[in-house]
């Protein structure tokens, strides 16, 4: 009787680990800007606007497969107010005076994301590979000028064991981190907002 109830349990976390393996990960990434942004300010409003223009808020599937119930991703609900968060701050940080309000004749930032996906790489005996890319577009605009930034971020990432949601949500949060330091890095952006 014993030998049946070990059994038994054994199979049951069998079968719970091959769900685990198979569950969707729902991911709150909290990307940060971490580069020094060039001073370009001198307290003006410049109204800030963040954005998700994915087509899909799936990032990929952690099996690789398009098929897969496994799938990773993304709400813009999560995204976007983390994105406007760090705008704002770049913005501030710059010299300017971010608001969400926007008003005719005011300096303009849109950041959008534009893309953001997670890839089966190539497969070597025992070590599988993740290919991450996101896209983040910056336009700036002001006293009828335009400048638009688009700045893409890779990352690979090589694993013995699928990455956990844990491990994908730091994977992800750097990625976009990446991006954000690319384009606020840009010094082109604060002067067009500072004309």
């Amino acid at each position: 009787m014993l030998r049946r109830l070990l059994k038994g349990a054994a199979g049951m976390a069998m079968l719970l680990a091959l769900a685990a393996c198979s569950s969707p990960h729902q991911l709150q990434p909290d990307p940060q800007r971490s580069v020094a942004v060039p001073a370009s300010g001198s307290g003006q409003a410049v109204t800030v606007i963040a954005a998700d223009d994915r087509p899909s808020d799936v990032l990929g599937t952690r099996t690789g497969s398009a098929s897969s119930t496994a799938t990773i991703t993304v709400s813009p609900h999560e995204i976007v107010p983390r994105l406007q968060a760090e705008a704002e701050r770049a913005v501030r940080d710059m010299g300017f005076a971010p608001t969400a309000e926007p008003a005719p004749g005011r300096p303009t930032l849109t950041l959008t994301l534009k893309q953001l996906s997670y890839q089966r790489g190539q497969s070597q005996p025992l070590v599988d590979e993740a290919r991450l890319e996101s896209v983040i577009e910056a336009v700036a605009t002001n006293d009828g000028q335009t400048y638009t930034g688009t700045y893409t971020s890779r990352r690979v990432q090589s694993y013995a064991i699928k990455p956990d949601k844990a491990t994908n949500q730091r994977m992800v949060t750097d990625l976009l981190s990446d991006g954000l330091n690319r384009a606020f890095a840009d010094p082109q952006l604060g002067q067009l907002l500072a004309r």
